[in-house]
């Protein structure tokens, strides 16, 4: 079937919507109808829309997690997919993760903010909303989100990173780099998704660490400058914020030592709706 972009935008902000409700009223656990009817559609659209694209079930969601869930998880350094049975869930199967193999650019190409670089850039549909996929020759080198009307604004923040690095507005270029990022039947061990981290060496280093949190998992800022040797977690937290390829290099599974989500450049809700989407995979 295919989709006009503003079909799309409406089907995630309806999405979004649910994931709202879901997160505030967990304790009432509501039912399908009631979310279908707080959003005007049929029960059949809605279990049809949200398991499209977040990958399971509005009541799947609902048991994977929720704020306050979360909350009161992390802060007792309780992975969720341990907590899987508690959650209400038959119990943790298989892992999926999202299995990649990185290269860093050199310290010039980013002390140069990009000069003499080439990236393609493209917008493609995914489970968080519209996504704002960059590449160079090497790989995956941005990842964003945007809301509805909020496009332009997105390729600028992203544009912003590397000012003099020429760009290119190249969707079928991009395109293969967004399937295989939101696709779990494609994170595969043995074809990894190949991305290319461009920023200071210390961001860097932020990033790579990032990427060995595991997926249904998470950490927060003192132990992840912990794990990379750095005793600042306020710069680590500044690097986390950084963090150019977004869901693919997991900025999303840190949280505040107190257990709380802390901020997401891209939005507490589109945090919130990865963490239930992974968890509910890790559960799968």
């Amino acid at each position: 079937m295919t989709y006009l972009y503003q079909d799309i935008d409406s089907d995630y902000q309806t999405v979004r919507r649910v994931i709202e409700l879901i997160s505030l009223n967990w304790r009432d656990q509501p039912e399908l109808e009631e979310l279908a009817g707080a959003v005007g559609r049929s029960p059949t659209q809605l279990q049809k829309l949200f398991t499209r694209w977040a990958g399971l079930s509005p009541k799947g969601f609902l048991q994977a997690v929720t704020l306050d869930h979360a909350k009161r998880l992390l802060s007792e350094d309780v992975p969720i997919l341990d907590a899987s049975y508690e959650l209400g869930l038959s119990g943790p199967g298989r892992l999926h993760d999202l299995f990649v193999t990185h290269t860093a650019m050199s310290p010039g190409i980013y002390k140069a903010r990009g000069e003499g670089l080439e990236i393609a850039y493209g917008f493609h549909p995914s489970p968080f909303g519209s996504a704002l996929v960059m590449a160079t020759e090497q790989g995956m080198a941005g990842l964003a989100f945007a809301d509805p009307g909020e496009e332009q604004a997105a390729l600028a923040d992203m544009m912003g990173r590397w000012p003099k690095a020429a760009y290119v507005s190249d969707p079928a270029r991009t395109a293969p780099y967004a399937a295989r990022s939101f696709d779990p039947e494609r994170w595969r061990r043995d074809d990894p998704l190949r991305v290319v981290l461009i920023g200071t060496d210390f961001e860097i280093r932020v990033w790579e660490g990032l990427l060995d949190i595991p997926l249904g998992q998470a950490t927060t800022y003192s132990s992840l400058g912990e794990t990379i040797g750095a005793r600042a977690p306020r710069a680590v937290g500044r690097a986390v914020g950084r963090n150019p390829i977004s869901f693919v290099v997991p900025c999303h599974r840190v949280i505040g030592k107190s257990g709380d989500l802390t901020g997401y450049h891209w939005g507490l809700t589109r945090k919130r709706a990865i963490l239930g989407w992974e968890s509910g995979m890790a559960a799968a």
